[in-house]
């Protein structure tokens, strides 16, 4: 069965973007390190799929760049009614089950991209199978959540040889579900 990996980077203190959803402090030149790309190459190698919420989609298509995942198939999901795209499809309803039957279909891992809110649910349903969690060296005092405040309480295991610590302060840890 395939499984759901969450591959996302937060904030020190926990969020995954600021409250009106902006991620600049992701792309800060501070952090950068010429021809490194923590692994995000390499993933993208063992996926087929993303899932994303409509608000991670949206911020998405504001990057000043073509559709990021062409070559993948993608889910966005939304409560309101929203138009299939050359790139996307989008799942109004049965969210859970959807994501069941994917899970069982032959093909790669499929990427949790997010949002808090869809991260919450995913994990809710025991669905999600990792997490790749980048820690970035900033607090942010508020902003969107890694998970939404629905989120119920669940124990984590850390894979410790899949843990590095990057000469930026990046601190990327994996842990099973």
């Amino acid at each position: 069965m395939r499984k759901i990996i969450l591959y996302i980077a937060a904030s020190t203190d926990g969020f995954i973007a600021r409250p009106d959803g902006n991620i600049d402090w992701l792309h800060d030149k501070k952090y950068n390190i010429p021809d490194e790309d923590f692994g995000y190459t390499a993933f993208l190698q063992t996926i087929d799929t993303t899932l994303m919420g409509r608000k991670t989609y949206q911020q998405v298509m504001g990057f000043d760049m073509p559709f990021p995942y062409p070559d993948l198939k993608n889910y966005v999901f939304s409560r309101s009614e929203q138009q299939d795209t050359e790139h996307v499809s989008f799942v109004k309803n049965a969210v859970v089950d959807f994501i069941e039957k994917l899970k069982e279909q032959p093909g790669k891992d499929i990427w949790l991209i997010g949002g808090g809110q869809l991260n919450a649910t995913v994990l809710n349903a025991g669905l999600l199978d990792e997490i790749i969690l980048t820690y970035i060296p900033i607090v942010l005092g508020k902003g969107i959540p890694l998970f939404s405040a629905d989120t119920e309480e669940h124990k984590l295991k850390l894979i410790p040889t899949e843990n590095k610590l990057y000469r930026n302060g990046f601190l990327q840890v994996r842990y099973s579900c």
